[in-house]
């Protein structure tokens, strides 16, 4: 399929402002310098952006985009529990996360002025991901492994309950592993929590369970 061009256009853009924010960092990247990147001239570069946060925004949007298919992926995923799916669901963004802002650093800077910046565009993409969490915990309920009253409101405190492992480097300089340890014990407690008491009280232990 043939892109439009003021798309062609717009993703050009976008590109040559991440080879140079990750390159040189935001505070040091200037309109002009993104302009002549794109060989254009200042004044066409904004009719495509109106500032240098809007083209920051587009940037963090990419990447949480990349996130939220990871995650579908994990919701969509056949042959899983609810439990199972909800572990590899926060496994996975924690994985996700941490990658992108350890393979550029600079896109850190990025994350923090667009939660300080935009908390609209973070409050919206929170609101996605929660979303999948309700599905999530729905489908638990349907198949008995969960017993939530409202999955909506479950899904929200899941989600704050689980925030450090969302964004790792912004609330700690844990290495990986113990990151992993951490959120094993919080989803473990989680389980707890929304577990269907009556359905495993009347399941029947096995000897190896014994």
């Amino acid at each position: 399929m043939i892109m439009p061009v003021e798309t062609d256009i717009r993703t050009k853009i976008i590109r040559a402002a991440y080879n140079l924010i990750t390159r040189y960092g935001y505070g040091k990247t200037t309109m002009a310098e993104l302009a002549q990147a794109c060989g254009m001239s200042p004044g066409n570069l904004y009719r495509y952006f109106p500032g240098k946060l809007d083209i920051a925004e587009q940037l963090a949007q990419n990447a949480f985009d990349e996130e939220l298919a990871a995650l579908r992926e994990v919701v969509r995923k056949q042959g899983l529990s609810a439990a199972e799916r909800l572990k590899v669901f926060f496994c996975t963004q924690l994985h996700v996360t941490y990658a992108k802002l350890s393979e550029d650093p600079k896109i850190f800077e990025i994350a923090e002025i667009i939660k300080r910046e935009r908390p609209q565009l973070s409050n919206q993409n929170l609101a996605r991901i929660r979303a999948l969490l309700a599905e999530i915990l729905s489908a638990g309920n349907a198949s008995g492994e969960f017993d939530i009253p409202d999955v909506v409101a479950a899904a929200e405190m899941i989600q704050c309950a689980t925030m450090k492992y969302h964004y790792p480097q912004l609330f700690s300089s844990l290495p990986m592993n113990e990151l992993e340890r951490e959120l094993r014990g919080v989803i473990s407690l989680i389980l707890q929590g929304i577990s269907n008491s009556k359905a495993a009280a009347a399941t029947p232990r096995t000897a190896a369970q014994s």
